[in-house]
């Protein structure tokens, strides 16, 4: 089932301003129980970690940004 636009934008502030920092908070949780690989190592757990976290929410966050699709042509602007 499909998720309507207002939905999207939602799950996606939720995911944004809940979910992230969650995230955040256990990459670092992890790196630090690694005790202090190489810089260039740590640079790529996080790097790797940045992208990873949002793949998932793709369908989510695509199309966020444009005016509602079913919204009528008085009400996009």
């Amino acid at each position: 089932m499909a998720l309507s636009y207002k939905a999207r934008r939602r799950w996606s502030l939720v995911i944004l301003l809940v979910g992230l920092p969650i995230y955040i908070m256990a990459a670092v949780t992890v790196m630090n129980m690694l005790d202090r690989p190489p810089i260039w190592v740590e640079f790529l757990v996080y790097v790797a970690l940045g992208v990873v976290w949002a793949l998932p929410f793709k369908a989510v966050f695509t199309g966020i940004g444009q005016p509602d699709p079913d919204a009528k042509p008085e009400e996009r602007g």
